[in-house]
């Protein structure tokens, strides 16, 4: 099969992340294997809209775009989808900034005509400058990036993480875009899933589709000092229980969490062991680490039984939309 055409899009919501931004525009325009455009979709953010336009008013390959939907990262993803061109559609978060070789390990993937989605490695670019002693691998997932327990090469998987992925476009038409009323809003707690629920209801659609994960297919995500604190663990962590507990609403708890039980019945418990032995040799941050793993447990679960208790009054909705495509 040949080499598809790519088109990435980078959703943006506040010009706190102006230099960002740029950075990951910039890592796109360098890739070994362009991209056939870049999309910026702009959150309902009006002056970020203006000031990306005049940026970029001279670049041919870059377009900046209104997010044509409700507040949020997903119909802002559906926006850039429904106005790309390239057979196969990728995801760059606006903080983070892609390797060279980026594109062309996700291309590759799609030699097959089977596969339906590729997703990378994301790499943590603490703002300290190295990771907190506390802070488990098993749950870099709170900021964004791939936490140890996932496979390594390249290898089949439920669902790719939304901030570095990429998606044939024959996906949407069979299953629809992102889910809106889940996944994440600047001014909200910051819930998650929605690549999780879409994966899922891809593989439901498309009961052939292959779903796949390449290790060297890397971006580097940056992790500002306030995702570096315990709090903001605590509450991504609860943040994800009520996320999930939506998904599994949706799709059924066999799928919604086949992947999760493996994660807490295997990986977890071998990090905190790890952690616990750490401590007993007087290495750092070994007792934290065992620690927080156990508290992002206990804190995702209730998460999950306040989500579930919601979800079954109704309390929380939300709706996968099909992309409507020839948006400008």
């Amino acid at each position: 099969m040949s080499d598809p055409d790519i088109s990435v899009v980078i959703c943006a919501y506040t010009e706190d992340r102006w230099e960002d931004i740029l950075a990951a525009v910039s890592s796109v325009r360098a890739q070994s294997r362009p991209a056939v455009e870049t999309l910026l979709v702009v959150d309902h953010n009006a002056v970020l809209l203006d000031r990306l336009a005049r940026e970029f008013k001279e670049v041919d390959e870059v377009r900046v775009l209104a997010n044509a939907g409700v507040r949020g990262l997903s119909a802002g993803r559906n926006t850039g989808i429904a106005a790309s061109r390239g057979a196969v559609v990728a995801f760059l978060d606006d903080d983070a900034v892609a390797e060279r070789d980026w594109l062309r390990h996700l291309a590759a993937g799609f030699a097959d005509p089977r596969v339906m989605a590729v997703g990378g490695r994301t790499l943590p670019i603490w703002a300290s400058g190295r990771r907190p002693a506390w802070f488990p691998e098993e749950f870099d997932w709170v900021v964004g990036c791939t936490y140890r327990g996932l496979p390594r090469g390249q290898a089949r998987v439920r669902n790719v993480l939304g901030g570095n992925a990429s998606f044939r476009r024959t996906a949407f038409d069979a299953a629809g875009g992102f889910a809106t009323g889940i996944g994440r809003d600047g001014d909200k707690r910051p819930l998650g899933c929605e690549e999780t629920e879409l994966c899922i209801r891809l593989s439901r659609v498309r009961p052939d589709a292959v779903l796949l994960i390449d290790d060297r297919a890397v971006i580097h995500h940056r992790v500002p000092a306030a995702r570096e604190r315990f709090g903001y663990f605590r509450t991504r962590s609860y943040a994800e229980g009520l996320s999930k507990a939506l998904v599994a609403r949706s799709v059924g708890t066999g799928k919604g969490l086949e992947t999760e039980r493996r994660y807490t019945t295997r990986v977890l418990p071998a990090g905190v062991a790890r952690g616990l032995g750490d401590a007993l040799l007087a290495r750092p941050g070994g007792a934290g680490r065992a620690g927080a793993i156990v508290a992002g447990v206990l804190t995702a679960a209730g998460g999950y039984l306040v989500g579930s208790v919601r979800a079954r009054r109704g309390n929380v909705t939300f709706a996968a939309t099909p992309i409507e495509e020839g948006a400008a």
